[in-house]
């Protein structure tokens, strides 16, 4: 089964390697399809600098570089324009007019950054002392009560909507270690990813990724989301078609860097067919401002 991967990350903002490196690799490792999904601007309106976003004053000159691949790359490798759009609550989402009016192939919507009621927004994959400030000074060290903020703040964005592709759903697992900071296996966190599986469900439209960019890393041991939450999500798949299933899903690399590009794909596919799903779906494209997606046995 040829694989893609819709979530990419390059020079233009916290990747490694330039869109053409990407491009040269994924025909190498003859890959279907290849999207890039560099992080959405957010300076201009969040106020927020960061090294990891693309700037606002670069993301024309993203888009061009994409469009020139497409024109380089046409009949040898199929490549598609999208964006990761954070969902800040209260400052900036997916759900955002100007993502429409982009002409973008896809947006992938994520969370990584916590607004707490008092105290500096912080993200929840960056450096794990980072991670243990923002808890500390905004939630008074209580890691169940970050969690629960994360958890809140995913199911904001997914009732706003305006993305095609769920990212890293339980990202607030990667700075989590042995149980650090909130258990996993506890019935407040399985109530929660419950809770989630069905929002999802819900929305139909959503396809979930199964992200290894943890696992290339070497943050974590397993996949976004893990082989529980998974596990929930096939729940609703089981004996659905496609158009209908409650959770359908797509395997990435969440790749910074070019050789990652289908890095622990084979673990990804085993872990699907454990959790109970038969299939992933491959990206066509967009019909009628519709994403197109094709299913693929695992």
């Amino acid at each position: 089964m040829n694989l893609s991967c819709l979530h990419t990350h390059t020079t233009f903002c916290d990747g490694e390697d330039d869109v053409e490196t990407f491009c040269r690799a994924a025909k190498e490792k003859n890959l279907h399809s290849l999207g890039f999904s560099a992080h959405a601007p957010i300076t201009k309106k969040t106020g927020f600098v960061t090294g990891w976003h693309l700037g606002d004053d670069r993301l024309e000159e993203y888009l061009d570089a994409i469009r020139s691949a497409k024109k380089r790359w046409k009949g040898r490798l199929n490549i598609y324009a999208g964006l990761e759009a954070d969902f800040i609550d209260g400052l900036t989402g997916p759900a955002d007019r100007e993502y429409r009016e982009m002409g973008l192939d896809y947006l992938i919507g994520s969370v990584h950054y916590l607004v707490p009621p008092k105290g500096k927004p912080f993200t929840v994959d960056g450096p794990p002392e980072e991670f243990a400030r923002g808890v500390g000074e905004s939630y008074g060290g209580d890691g169940e009560a970050a969690m629960g903020a994360y958890w809140d703040t995913l199911e904001k964005m997914i009732a706003a909507g305006g993305f095609d592709i769920l990212g890293h759903a339980d990202l607030i697992r990667k700075n989590n270690g042995d149980d650090q900071w909130f258990d996993i296996e506890s019935k407040n966190y399985l109530e929660r990813l419950s809770r989630i599986a069905l929002l999802i469900g819900l929305q139909q439209h959503i396809v979930t990724e199964v992200n290894t960019g943890g696992l290339n890393r070497g943050k974590i041991k397993d996949t976004y989301p893990s082989p529980a939450f998974l596990k929930l999500l096939a729940q609703g798949a089981q004996g659905t078609s496609v158009q209908g299933a409650l959770a359908p899903v797509i395997i990435t690399a969440d790749a910074h860097r070019a050789k990652d590009l289908n890095g622990h794909y084979t673990l990804a596919k085993e872990t699907l067919r454990r959790a109970g799903f038969k299939e992933t779906l491959l990206f066509e494209g967009r019909e009628n401002g519709r994403p197109r997606w094709t299913p693929r046995p695992l």
